[in-house]
């Protein structure tokens, strides 16, 4: 049961930095497309935000996962 609850910390603190520094990313390669309109390194720069912010989705996720497994074992031993 520890080791679930410690995957469950690890997930979802992991889950919500790379959602909150996806957004930021995004939001940053939204301003560098304003600034500097001729190039495409944007693209590039809003891809990975968007690549960091899924994953971060990804890991949240998995985090539920393993807190419904946890209450699930808690729920079972009383």
């Amino acid at each position: 049961m520890q080791s679930i609850k410690q995957k469950w910390l690890f997930f979802t603190i992991l889950g919500l930095i790379l959602i909150g520094a996806g957004l930021s990313l995004a939001i940053d390669a939204g301003f560098y497309r304003l600034q500097n309109p001729e190039g495409w390194n944007w693209i590039y720069y809003g891809t990975f935000a968007l690549v960091v912010f899924n994953s971060g989705i990804c890991c949240f996720g998995k985090g539920v996962i393993y807190k419904v497994k946890l209450e699930k074992l808690l729920s079972k031993g009383s």
